[in-house]
């Protein structure tokens, strides 16, 4: 009980207090800390997906996530060649339907489906919400078609 009291409050702590009134990507685009997940997006041709009514979960990296990965392999998903596996990668940050931060907590210990396929797991420890290894930072940023919920770490699927 002690631990879900942590995690509601961290969660009710990052709720935005504003009105869902932009997308996903013009919330990300406004934000200004996503800079490399909007241009991987456009270069994935999913822009118009992530506008359209979804609803939509994103686990959003920030820029700062996406600098931990290895040197080049940004660069190297950005590549047209490379179009596939980009598109891969960033439908695994994201979930069908509207998932709150009080449905993740309730989902501790369980996997959940992606949009790329696969599934993420939900874990809660240590009052912090994990989807993979990537940990919740800031939870419920409400969007005209779904919820963004930004992570520290680039999640990747297997293979």
């Amino acid at each position: 009980m002690r631990k879900l009291l942590a995690v509601a409050v961290l969660f009710a702590a990052a709720a935005p207090a504003f009105a869902a009134d932009k997308d996903i990507v013009d919330t990300a685009v406004a934000a200004g800390s996503f800079k490399t997940l909007v241009a991987a997006v456009k270069a994935a041709g999913l822009v118009d997906t992530l506008k359209s009514d979804g609803p939509f979960t994103v686990f959003a990296p920030t820029d700062e996530a996406f600098a931990k990965l290895p040197a080049g392999t940004v660069e190297s998903l950005l590549k047209p060649e490379n179009k596939d596996k980009l598109i891969a990668v960033l439908t695994y940050h994201v979930i069908p339907g509207k998932v709150l931060a009080a449905d993740a907590i309730k989902a501790d210990g369980k996997s959940v489906k992606t949009v790329q396929g696969s599934s993420v797991k939900v874990k809660v420890t240590d009052g912090s919400v994990y989807i993979d290894k990537a940990k919740v930072v800031k939870a419920d940023i409400l969007t005209s078609n779904g919820v963004i919920h930004v992570i520290d770490t680039v999640i990747l699927p297997a293979n």
